[in-house]
């Protein structure tokens, strides 16, 4: 049952690092979170109003607090367990609603400070986005998914500049496609990070009006795209991939029961990420008009999401930390770090991480010239062995050091 804690002035009610995976409203008095900013390392405070939830996203996550709460004044909050907290969430449609909107927009906002970062500041705009992400397919040899959305960019805009690239790149990908050859493949080495729902609920004959069957390479969501629509996987595995300086970085590859495209539903932005079938793909395809009905209707779903947007939130924050580092070699280092965090705690020293140059230079924000330089330096010195399609790290707690002394990103 949840309980009512008391907390005299002053009291931290938790510190940041803390692994704690309760949950807290404030019922009254005086609450504020601190946090030091990613990108300015200065602390940043804000007031938990009353009524307000707060230690969502680490809780249901199950990752360390990010901040530290602290009653200014006396307070009482209500905690709850993970499990007390789910049910709560799921019978209550205003609440449910209302935080999958407040975590869409945060992983927006990070999302917007990752771009800026990786293109120095520099505004680009929806149709300037598009064609940068058909050239990288095209780049890429990716001819069905070029072509896809070259088709798309030409119907929204026509009189662009660009058509007459656009133009050429849709004509030498259409005639590769009918020599049969859709182009390369997506990566097989990707990783779900989704949650997938329950598919036998989706599997009712009611739901067979939103089905949609998509071609290997064929485009669903094309990045930058307003969009009025999100989807469910029924089976077959779609790419999301993420245009970066010119160049296409594969940020996942979802499996059935997973949902995609829903941010853009939730905070009406253009898409983040062009997401496109890997083989073969059935998807069930739900508009803006019926999200708000399926999902509070269908609450194993909405749970599904608060989890997908709390490990998303997780994850780029994790990122934009290895962006703001100054120091190309400590970036390359925190790269290192950041996939060591994200597999099986080992004991071993030793690591050995499939990374290919291109993937480092992805991953670090920093160009192919400046990586392979910061690579060979590694080399030189025995703390990595680089091969062409995986890298051994010799020693884990080197790539930590060279963090550690090189910035004051990690607290």
């Amino acid at each position: 049952m949840p309980k009512a804690i008391s907390y005299t002035k002053g009291s931290i009610i938790y510190f940041a690092g803390d692994i704690d995976e309760r949950v807290f409203i404030l019922q009254k008095g005086t609450v504020i979170a601190t946090t030091n900013d990613i990108e300015t390392k200065l602390p940043v405070t804000e007031q938990i109003k009353n009524g307000e939830f707060f230690g969502v996203k680490s809780a249901v996550g199950h990752f360390p607090r990010e901040e530290t709460v602290t009653a200014l004044q006396e307070a009482v909050c209500i905690t709850m367990t993970i499990q007390e907290f789910e049910a709560l969430f799921s019978t209550n449609k205003q609440i449910m609603m209302k935080m999958l909107r407040v975590f869409s927009n945060q992983l927006r906002q990070i999302h917007r400070k990752t771009e800026s970062i990786l293109s120095k500041g520099e505004t680009i705009s929806q149709m300037q986005g598009m064609f940068s992400v058909a050239t990288a397919f095209f780049n890429d040899e990716r001819w069905r998914t070029c072509l896809d959305v070259c088709t798309t960019f030409l119907k929204l805009y026509p009189t662009s500049e660009h058509v007459l690239e656009i133009k050429g790149m849709l004509a030498k990908a259409d005639a590769h496609i009918k020599k049969g050859d859709l182009g390369t493949t997506a990566s097989s080495d990707s990783t779900s990070i989704g949650t997938a729902a329950p598919l036998k609920l989706f599997e009712l004959p009611a739901f067979k009006r939103f089905a949609k069957t998509y071609e290997p390479g064929q485009v669903i969501i094309t990045e930058y795209q307003n969009g009025d629509s999100f989807y469910l996987i029924q089976s077959g595995s779609v790419q999301l991939t993420k245009c970066a300086n010119g160049t296409n970085k594969n940020l996942d590859i979802l499996k059935p029961g997973e949902l995609f495209g829903e941010m853009a539903i939730l905070d009406n932005s253009p898409r983040s990420a062009t997401c496109f079938a890997v083989g073969p793909v059935e998807c069930l395809e739900f508009n803006k008009e019926n999200f708000e009905v399926l999902v509070t209707g269908n609450p194993q779903i909405a749970l599904m999401l608060l989890r997908l947007f709390c490990k998303r939130i997780y994850d780029q924050k994790r990122r934009l930390r290895i962006l703001v580092i100054s120091d190309p070699q400590a970036r390359l280092a925190d790269v290192f770090c950041m996939f060591n965090e994200m597999g099986p705690v080992v004991a071993e020293r030793q690591r050995k991480f499939n990374l290919t140059p291109q993937d480092l230079a992805h991953w670090s924000g920093l160009s192919p010239e400046v990586t392979k330089d910061e690579i060979n330096r590694f080399v030189m010195t025995r703390k990595i062995e680089a091969y062409d399609t995986y890298i051994v790290v010799n020693n884990m707690a080197d790539m930590k050091r060279i963090v550690d002394t090189k910035t004051n990103t990690r607290t």
